[in-house]
């Protein structure tokens, strides 16, 4: 099936996707990946280094005619999200990616694909080992941990890298050319409590919620898809107003950066009230169902009977825990008021886990205004006051000011409106992009991101769109041959 991706056009690009996708590379597991690309470097005789976090950079002089062009960065990231479906039998720590063509469509077989940011990875792998391809001097810079934490190019130093524009390949449409983005932050609000036993003359039940499309936390944010983790809570908060059910356990969501596709709750309820509860719960999901058939017309809500649960949450406590985590901020906080349809500041309740006498809720905050990510900080915090529940920050990264003015910007968006007769994007987004942190240590170098079509990134419908990738890779040779002149 993978054979068919490789006879794609650019084959290039397309095989090096390929042998990329063979080697399994998730965030803080990427040493494979980075062995895979330090003997790349080196088999092609360039100059090749690691730095003391794990990125690599490879060096290849400019091409004959270009020595008096700026010297540019080009930079994507290694490691990908690792997401499959529950039915989906993967082992990502030892199987390569099962990739299908379909239609105009590059996919997985039930698990992420990787183009973000495979396909970025791939294209300066093949101007790398190109022998006709013109271009300035390059460093080609492969990141690692973008996905959860940013860390390694948090922890790239200033004056590694030579170029002074940098282009980075890790934007998901093919007319939009990105000059800013979003900073972030982790939130997590965990804590303990005392388990009781079952009440006597219970049944245990098992709440599925799944199907749903799950998505990119920042790019995906606006577009009001269902998320597990608050839906569960919807439905066990009902279930405990109406049925007082016992929550037993929790397991809902995955990584901090997608939006949660399945929740799964066990809980009780007394003999008496279970046909009420069954049905009520029913008729909820329907309703929420209907509410969601535009945004996640495949989710499914199951309830059946589970096996005699050991102990539960105090109903107190349960109330206080399903109303906290109800109240805390999901979705769009705040709109831009100065750019039309940029989301400014969002949370993503990623990640609820309760169970034997613990709770955590993992989000992450997203914020182009750092004072409105710690005003949404405080709002989660606010939420879990009256649990005392310990409210820890982490993974923090600034966002990136555009420079709408700068030269690379206006080089792409001429070039971009002559070769495709219409006027590019230039835009900011609400993704977190690695070019805020790196401009940290780079403060004057120029930086702009671009890439081809990827829809459902994140989640086991990532897919990439071939005729873009053919009109991204057009675009970004013909903006290669035209970097401005040095001074």
């Amino acid at each position: 099936m993978s054979q068919a991706v490789r006879e794609l056009e650019p084959q290039s690009l397309w095989n090096h996707f390929s042998d990329l996708n063979a080697i399994p590379r998730a965030s803080k597991k990427e040493e494979r990946v980075i062995a895979f690309m330090q003997d790349f470097g080196k088999e092609l005789g360039l100059e090749t280094l690691t730095d003391e976090v794990g990125n690599v950079i490879i060096r290849k002089p400019a091409t004959p005619g270009m020595e008096n062009r700026i010297p540019i960065v080009m930079q994507s990231h290694l490691d990908m999200v690792h997401q499959k479906n529950n039915d989906t039998n993967f082992d990502f720590d030892s199987e390569g990616i099962k990739m299908i063509v379909k239609d105009d469509w590059v996919k997985a077989e039930g698990t992420t694909l990787g183009a973000d940011n495979g396909i970025g990875v791939a294209s300066i792998m093949a101007i790398l080992k190109s022998s006709d391809i013109p271009h300035p001097a390059i460093d080609a810079l492969f990141t690692i941990d973008e996905e959860t934490g940013m860390t390694g190019a948090l922890g790239l130093k200033g004056g590694l890298l030579n170029g002074k524009i940098l282009l980075n390949l890790d934007t998901e449409d093919d007319d939009e050319l990105t000059i800013g983005c979003a900073g972030g932050r982790d939130v997590t609000a965990s804590g303990k409590y005392s388990p009781q036993n079952c009440p006597s003359n219970s049944r245990s039940f098992k709440l599925t919620v799944s199907g749903l499309n799950g998505g990119h936390s920042g790019m995906d944010i606006h577009k009001g898809l269902g998320n597990a983790n608050k839906i569960m809570n919807r439905l066990l908060w009902s279930g405990m107003e109406n049925s007082k059910i016992q929550v037993a356990e929790v397991d809902g969501g995955g990584l901090r950066n997608a939006i949660p596709r399945e929740s799964v709750a066990v809980f009780v309820c007394n003999e008496d009230e279970c046909s009420g509860m069954e049905k009520m719960i029913m008729r909820l999901a329907n309703q929420i169902k209907a509410e969601h058939k535009s945004t996640d017309a495949e989710l499914m809500i199951k309830l059946e009977k589970a096996d005699t649960s050991e102990s539960v949450l105090p109903f107190a406590f349960q109330k206080q825990l399903l109303g906290a985590i109800y109240s805390c901020p999901n979705g769009i906080y705040r709109m831009s008021p100065e750019i039309d349809d940029l989301v400014q500041t969002s949370n993503n309740v990623a990640r609820v886990i309760i169970k034997e006498g613990t709770y955590t809720i993992m989000c992450l905050t997203r914020s182009s205004v750092d004072t409105e990510k710690d005003d949404i900080g405080a709002a989660i915090s606010g939420a879990f006051a009256s649990l005392n529940a310990e409210i820890e920050y982490a993974g923090e990264y600034p966002g990136w000011a555009p420079k709408p003015d700068a030269a690379i910007v206006k080089t792409m968006a001429d070039i971009y409106e002559k070769r495709f007769n219409e006027k590019p994007h230039v835009m900011a987004c609400h993704a977190g992009l690695e070019c805020g942190i790196l401009g940290t240590n780079y403060p004057e170098m120029e930086m702009i991101s671009f890439g081809p079509n990827i829809r459902g990134a994140h989640s086991p419908d990532e897919k990439c769109q071939i005729s873009s990738v053919q009109k991204y890779w057009g675009f970004l040779l013909e903006t290669l041959e035209n970097i401005p002149l040095a001074d």
